[in-house]
């Protein structure tokens, strides 16, 4: 997705660039392409959007609600391990996000390809109080999990596990920044273009 949302960058300075050329044969061709980029780069975010609203309600989807009992809040992440026979990515991670002190976070995984997650708990950024690991012998069946105490079930697992999250964390970083850049640039291009309609 980075490499996507570079690119629609790349297109949107273009386009923004070629706001400037308006007479001429020039001119027509670059309010196509201006037309032709705003279009694509406004489906392409739709479609992002709304395919990571709809995940939930995925066929597949199989609810988690994780339950903090323990007395401060933890930052908590959900890794799912995905079939090595699959395409698909072996871990997907999610960020649950802070979860206070008997407080709970429901998330829908999709289960397809996957017969068990890990689930971690951090407090502060780095210091790994939590880790525990589930199977999923029925994937029609929610899942509940309360986490009552600082355990470790796995250290080799959850060094991977912690890993992965860093991963995660930078590849979000990333997207994060050229998700807002290129949003900038989509609302700017909008406005030159409806500014400068006859």
């Amino acid at each position: 997705m980075f490499y996507l949302f570079f690119l629609i960058f790349i297109l949107l300075v273009l386009a923004l660039f070629f706001s400037v050329f308006k007479a001429g044969k020039f001119g027509i061709i670059a309010k196509v392409f201006r037309v032709a980029v705003l279009v694509i780069s406004v489906a392409v975010f739709a479609i992002y959007f709304v395919s990571r609203s709809l995940d939930s309600f995925g066929e597949n989807a199989m609810p988690l609600k994780v339950v903090n009992k323990l007395p401060i809040p933890l930052d908590f992440y959900v890794i799912k391990q995905n079939d090595s026979t699959q395409n698909s990515a072996k871990f997907v991670t999610i960020h649950l996000g802070s979860i206070r002190s008997n407080f709970f976070r429901t998330e829908h995984l999709d289960m397809k390809n996957a017969d068990q997650y890990w689930i971690t708990g951090f407090m502060g950024k780095k210091n790994l109080v939590y880790f525990s690991q589930h199977s999923v012998p029925d994937k029609k069946i929610s899942q509940f999990v309360e986490v009552k105490n600082y355990i470790n079930q796995s250290v080799k697992l959850s060094e991977i596990a912690k890993n992965q999250i860093s991963e995660a964390q930078l590849e979000a970083s990333k997207i994060s920044v050229w998700v807002t850049l290129d949003l900038l640039l989509i609302f700017l291009n909008l406005g030159v273009f409806f500014r400068n309609k006859p």
